[in-house]
């Protein structure tokens, strides 16, 4: 698995990093077959500088058979279509990896509790041989990008922004079986934590599992009986 983490730290107008990640899964060749993309909610400080919310966003591809693809190829077109997006005021980062040790998980729980500087980002990624760079900007992209890549690869963490190579095109009463074909893979209710296999749910404007225990997980309530065509569970969203 390739794991890579990027910050756009945007500018108030600007798309963000969500769609950011979106944009970069669609326009990679197909060597590079993506399995989710993740938002991640760091800290929330008067000393941290960001637009609307702090957030940061990682990406998983599968590894590349032999002859197909490398990570050094994989970085360079990454960087080629985040400065291709660059917005002037903005100050991205890119982390890509394939291995994150232990440290770097903690690195991305710690970003969410307390302030860190950039020096504290590249120094962590310089010892575990990770690549890190900031695309322009005060260069403070590069604690996001790291952060996201230690959260993720953790595998508790999170709010899917995009499963595989699907389209961002489900809303409203969905069939778990839907769902499921989708890439969705576990239904959850809140309340019980038990696992719901059938019905409908209400996903509300856009498809938004979370990432639970390396999983894609969707966490339902349930919501009052009606006739016709209604759904009897509601999706709930975590950060």
């Amino acid at each position: 698995m390739i794991y890579v983490g990027i910050d756009d730290t945007d500018i108030l107008g600007s798309p963000g990093t969500n769609q950011l990640a979106r944009h970069l899964i669609h326009h990679l060749p197909a060597e590079y077959e993506p399995v989710v993309a993740i938002r991640h909610q760091l800290l929330f400080d008067p000393r941290v500088p960001y637009t609307s919310k702090n957030s940061s966003a990682s990406l998983l591809f599968r590894s590349p058979t032999l002859g197909s693809g490398s990570v050094e190829d994989l970085i360079s077109r990454l960087r080629g279509l985040m400065a291709d997006w660059f917005v002037e005021g903005s100050d991205p980062g890119l982390c890509v990896t394939e291995h994150v040790p232990e440290a770097i998980t903690a690195f991305g729980v710690h970003c969410q509790r307390e302030v860190v500087c950039q020096e504290d980002a590249r120094r962590l990624a310089r010892r575990h041989a990770i690549h890190l760079e900031s695309l322009g900007g005060t260069e403070d992209g590069v604690i996001g990008a790291l952060a996201a890549v230690g959260l993720v690869a953790g595998g508790d963490d999170g709010r899917v922004v995009q499963i595989g190579a699907w389209p961002d095109d489900l809303f409203g009463p969905q069939d778990v079986a839907t769902l499921h074909a989708r890439g969705v893979e576990r239904v959850v209710g809140v309340q019980s934590n038990r696992a719901i296999d059938s019905g409908r749910i209400d996903v509300g404007k856009h498809l938004r599992p979370n990432y639970r225990s390396g999983k894609i997980v969707l966490f339902v309530e349930p919501v009052a009986p009606t006739d016709g065509d209604r759904a009897a569970w509601r999706a709930v969203r975590f950060t």
